[in-house]
């Protein structure tokens, strides 16, 4: 499903080149899990974003279902993002001014989802995950679990094919996280292929594969 070759991240900055990964060559199959780990600096979520295509390599090549990544324009990445990808950051990205469902809802617009299948999605996701009386709270409403659990929802309603997860349980306790740990390995079980990155030994063994991390660098 995925394949990186040789995959170079650098900052210029007065004529002094920073590396935050160093020839990074791996591969991934469709339906595994896969944990990412490594201290801080080790360019876990950069090698995170380049995989989701929110960030680019300097140098080298990336394969996503047999598309050369590296080769495709900004309008091209942002195509094959929306339509396979699916994205859960740690500080939970919601959308202040929307509701839940209005969250909820907003990657089915983008997709151009005509309304009653909209809708009917939106309902299938809040019962889904139980969230149904929340529907009609806001963000600032809601505890970090919940507000995580409705980004890890507005992550898989669009069904995609890879999940990325930086840091999911981060900002939650040890029960909010497992909830939101013993999703990921339903959705797994389920066919969806996932890499996270985590601090966390107990989060990382949830995957089937550990990918360690050191100063830029595959160990």
């Amino acid at each position: 499903m995925i394949e990186l070759k040789n995959i170079f991240k650098w900052y210029t900055n007065s004529f002094v080149k920073t590396y935050v990964l160093r020839d990074v060559n791996l591969q991934i199959k469709e339906g595994e899990f896969v944990s990412i780990m490594g201290p801080s600096g080790s360019g876990k979520s950069t090698l995170l974003h380049i995989l989701g295509m929110l960030d680019e390599p300097s140098d080298g090549e990336y394969f996503f279902q047999d598309e050369a990544v590296h080769k495709l324009g900004a309008k091209q990445k942002t195509e094959l993002h929306k339509n396979h990808i699916g994205f859960v950051f740690q500080s939970y990205h919601l959308i202040d001014d929307l509701t839940v469902y209005e969250n909820l809802e907003t990657p089915l617009l983008y997709k151009k989802i005509k309304t009653s299948e909209r809708k009917s999605l939106v309902s299938d996701t809040l019962d889904r995950f139980q969230i149904v009386a929340k529907k009609d709270l806001f963000p600032n409403q809601l505890s970090g679990g919940q507000q995580q659990l409705v980004g890890v929802a507005r992550a898989i309603i669009t069904s995609p094919k890879l999940l990325l997860a930086d840091e999911p349980t981060g900002n939650l306790n040890s029960a909010q996280g497992k909830e939101i740990m013993d999703l990921f390995k339903k959705l797994n079980k389920e066919g969806t292929t996932i890499i996270q990155v985590t601090h966390s030994e107990k989060n990382a063994a949830y995957g089937s594969r550990i990918i360690k991390l050191l100063d830029g660098r595959v160990v």
